[in-house]
């Protein structure tokens, strides 16, 4: 039996969470074993932290909805958030997901005094002098299709740079971009809270 082996990468731009298929994959991030997959997905302009494994049970439990997960983003958003905006965004709001209005569950939000560390995005953020921009960290318990800026739309702040950060304690805190760190079991469940 093959044994579990866990990655934890920092997903670059433009690149698609998935091995197959021509151009912009996972392939090109590193060289991965031919039985791993990623658990979940990131947008192809999302960036940030991906798990990538063989393990299925991990796999199954982290995407089950009953399980209940917290994952941190980082977001750029077009304006600078109101207070009322990010209670908002705490409080739930309704985005479109699959055709049908669904209200997001509560959240943690805050709206960054400081840019936070992060390597730079290739290609960067368009840049609009007349247009200020800002940071905002949103915690999670849900996964939507592109809930984070689906979110950040509703209340009038357009997300402009999105990075998965940290799910639990896992993070990618000091990664590069396209970084492929191995990560031993009891660790990971340690750090993704899981007993």
């Amino acid at each position: 039996m093959p044994q579990n082996r866990y990655f934890i990468i920092y997903k670059p731009f433009g690149i698609l969470s998935q091995f197959s298929g021509e151009a912009n994959t996972l392939k090109e991030v590193g060289d991965f074993p031919s039985d791993v997959y990623p658990v979940g997905r990131l947008d192809k302009d999302s960036e940030g932290l991906l798990l990538i494994t063989n393990d299925k049970a991990l796999n199954h439990q982290l995407l089950n909805p009953s399980f209940a997960h917290q994952r941190t983003y980082l977001a750029q958003v077009e304006g600078i958030p109101t207070v009322e905006a990010i209670g908002q965004l705490e409080k739930g709001v309704d985005i479109n997901v699959d055709g049908k209005m669904y209200h997001t569950k509560k959240a943690k939000a805050q709206l960054l005094a400081i840019e936070p560390t992060l390597p730079e995005r290739n290609p960067p953020i368009r840049y609009r002098k007349s247009v200020p921009d800002s940071w905002i960290e949103l915690n999670l318990i849900e996964g939507k299709n592109r809930q984070v800026r689906k979110m950040t739309a509703a209340v009038g702040f357009p997300t402009l740079r999105l990075v998965r950060y940290a799910m639990e304690n896992l993070s990618i805190e000091g990664f590069e971009v396209g970084e492929v760190r191995e990560m031993d079991r009891t660790t990971l469940l340690s750090l993704l809270k899981i007993v």
